[in-house]
């Protein structure tokens, strides 16, 4: 289809000169094989550019099991090219090619089938070579699409002895039931150390060393939504926030607990061994953003400012909301994201 577009454009780039079989081209031009076929309907015309389009649009798609930094090369290039060539044929009355192939992807990992008890043949996601991204390094998020047992984010950080912790992230998901394992943190001898969850038709849960507490979070909606979670081992008492606002809190959450240093921090999977024993079941599936942790509890004025995005908003001391901080595998993605302006 793209070749007879071309031929066409051809011809009538050649005033005076024959529009039939192509006899009377000058020299250097090739033979026109399919001038002597009659042009179809508009509407036919239409309908096959449209599946053309959608055919190149899945191969584009199907572009993931291709090693991160040439599927980007390769997607821009086959999309190009397609503009190119729609670009050389009159579209019908009222068509226009939709050319805007190129997206706010950064990179992915390769989907790797894996085992309970961690991911096989993982490949860490990269940038296309040769290519500047001059974004605030904080300015991504992650999206986790399918629910698997191979798909996640490792913190490259393990988090140190902690006494007290506060949690935040943005996050966005619809999934049901249940939007699965934001992230997990395991230690040798205790898989559960810290686990955010939300498994099943139950309410989302925070476990400390084994010990859980329900949190009242409302954000299986398919909106973005900024949640805290602090907690101190006086006492064990703990403090949910979401959108900025206290929804909930309790005490005796493992009391006088130590978080143990010298783990392994997951984003979108819940570990039931050391780094790995991931369940698809318990897969988080959605969108995830902003993931700071720090040492202490912070104010219901600090959590505002996250929420809101303020100027005076603090990074994570322990962990700090930073690409290079993360990497990711099994097909899990990075794409851009700005906080409080593409929200919802």
């Amino acid at each position: 289809k793209l070749g007879r577009c071309e031929s066409q454009s051809v011809l009538e780039a050649l005033p005076g000169e024959p529009k039939g079989g192509g006899a009377g081209r000058k020299a250097g031009f090739t033979k026109n094989t399919m001038g002597d076929l009659s042009r179809p309907p508009a509407a036919e015309t239409l309908s096959q550019l449209g599946q053309t389009l959608q055919s190149l649009k899945t191969r584009l798609e199907n572009l993931e099991t291709v090693p991160a930094g040439s599927m980007a090369g390769a997607g821009n290039a086959l999309g190009t090219a397609l503009c190119q060539g729609l670009g050389s044929c009159a579209a019908p009355e009222g068509f226009a090619p939709r050319c805007h192939l190129k997206a706010r992807y950064i990179s992915g990992g390769n989907p790797q089938s894996g085992q309970r008890g961690g991911p096989a043949r993982a490949h860490r996601a990269s940038a296309p070579t040769g290519q500047k991204d001059n974004r605030p390094p904080d300015r991504f998020q992650l999206t986790f699409p399918l629910r698997t047992n191979y798909m996640y984010a490792k913190v490259k950080k393990s988090l140190p002895e902690m006494y007290a912790f506060s949690v935040c992230m943005w996050m966005k998901s619809n999934a049901s039931p249940g939007m699965g394992t934001p992230f997990s943190y395991a230690v040798p001898g205790q898989a559960n150390e810290l686990v955010l969850i939300e498994w099943g038709n139950n309410p989302m849960e925070i476990l400390i060393n084994d010990k859980v507490a329900k949190l009242p979070f409302v954000i299986n909606d398919g909106k973005w939504h900024h949640i805290c979670v602090t907690w101190t081992t006086r006492d064990g008492v703990w403090e949910a926030y979401q959108d900025g606002t206290q929804t909930g809190s309790g005490e005796n959450l493992a009391p006088y607990h130590p978080i143990k240093p010298q783990g392994v921090l997951v984003l979108g999977q819940e570990q039931d061994t050391l780094g790995g024993g991931f369940d698809a079941t318990q897969a988080f599936v959605g969108e995830l953003a902003h993931f700071n942790v720090w040492d202490r509890k912070l104010s219901p004025g600090e959590v505002y400012s996250l929420a809101t995005c303020s100027t005076r908003a603090l990074s994570g001391n322990v962990i700090a909301w930073a690409e290079a901080n993360i990497d990711i595998y099994g097909g899990a993605t990075k794409w851009t994201f700005e906080a409080c302006r593409q929200l919802n």
